[in-house]
This record gives C-alpha cells, sequence and structure tokens, in this order.
C-alpha cells in the first residue's frame, strides 16, 4: 500500500476503482499458482520502492548492481535547451572553431576542432571541474534510485565546442563504471 501511496500509480488491478488493498487481494489470488512454482518468494510487505528495486537487482543480476546510464548530449543554444537535460553546462566561454575558416565546416568530431577545443589552458581547467564535479554528483543520482542521467553540453550552434566536449567526456565517463553514451542534437545544423 504504501509503495502504491509513495509512486501515485494505480495498481494493475485496481480496474473498478475498488482501491489498493482489495487491488492487492486479487493480485494475490492471480499470482498464487505462480508463487507455487517459484524459485523465489519475495515478501515486499515491509520494503519501500528502492529497496524493493535493490533487492531484484541483487537476486538477479549478475554483478549485483546495474550501470547507470549517463547519455551526454551536445547541443546548440540558438536551437534551445534539450528538455529532458538533469545536468546542463554552457561551453561558449570557450575558444570558438567557427571564426577559423578551416574549421568552420568541420565538426567537434574532427580531430583539428577537437584539438582547437581540447587543447586549451581554460578548456583544461574547466573539464578537470566538470570531471570531478560529476563523478561526485553521480554516486548521489545513484542512491537516489537513478538509473540514467541525462547531461547537455551546450555551446551556440551545436557542431564544434560542445561536440568535442561531450565525446570526450564520453571517454572518461566510461572508466567511472557507468554506461556513458554520446549523442549530437545539432551537429548537422538542424
Amino acid at each position: 500500500v504504501k509503495r502504491y501511496e509513495a509512486t501515485r500509480r494505480r495498481h494493475p488491478f485496481d480496474t473498478d476503482g475498488s482501491g489498493v488493498l482489495e487491488a492487492i487481494e486479487r493480485e494475490r489470488v492471480a499470482l498464487e499458482e505462480v508463487k507455487g512454482v517459484a524459485d523465489l518468494v519475495v515478501d515486499t510487505s515491509e520494503l519501500n520502492v528502492h529497496q524493493l528495486k535493490d533487492r531484484i537487482v541483487s537476486a538477479f543480476s549478475e554483478t549485483g548492481s546495474t550501470l547507470m546510464q549517463v547519455s551526454v548530449e551536445s547541443f546548440g543554444y540558438k536551437h534551445g535547451i534539450p528538455l529532458d537535460a538533469d545536468v546542463v553546462m554552457d561551453v561558449r566561454f570557450l575558444p570558438n572553431p567557427h571564426w577559423d575558416e578551416q574549421l568552420r565546416p568541420l565538426t567537434g568530431r574532427d580531430e583539428p576542432v577537437s584539438e582547437f577545443v581540447l587543447n586549451n589552458e581554460v578548456t583544461q581547467r574547466f573539464l578537470s571541474h566538470l570531471e570531478a564535479l560529476l563523478l561526485d554528483v553521480i554516486p548521489s543520482y545513484q542512491s537516489e534510485g537513478r538509473n540514467y542521467l541525462t547531461i547537455a553540453i551546450g555551446c551556440t550552434g551545436g557542431r564544434h565546442r560542445s561536440v568535442a566536449i561531450v565525446e570526450y567526456l564520453v571517454g572518461r565517463l566510461d572508466d567511472c563504471e557507468v554506461k556513458a553514451v554520446a549523442s549530437h542534437r545539432d551537429v548537422d545544423g538542424r
């Protein structure tokens, strides 16, 4: 009952609005046969949603835990901030390859642009602080029961600086016991 109150979700067996208690009783009746042949029966009556998740993961995961998926997305501020972002970082203060005629047609995935952005003292200081921040907060997100996190990195157009930073960060986060995935929303100019 407490779990359904905490999540504010309707119990799947409460099809007629009779309430959570009656729905739980219907569920027990429906699952009685399954319970009889189950290899593992978990008494969930005293578990909250986070404890239940931890119990299920520890019972069925080969490693005993699941890796958090961290989506690191580049974007251009001129196209708007991604609505699903949990963390947003603005990198428009970094040197801009757009002003170099030879780099302008390239993207942050291309080595000349990546080197231009990353081989800079300001960028190196920023990345050092950003990595420290992420290494500090990601475990806190995990302890709150989060399975995924979206980090959005933005520059003006979303083609150069943010793309280079995202590619770099994904490489670094892969070493941190998370599954990091890069995406580039505006790299093609939208």
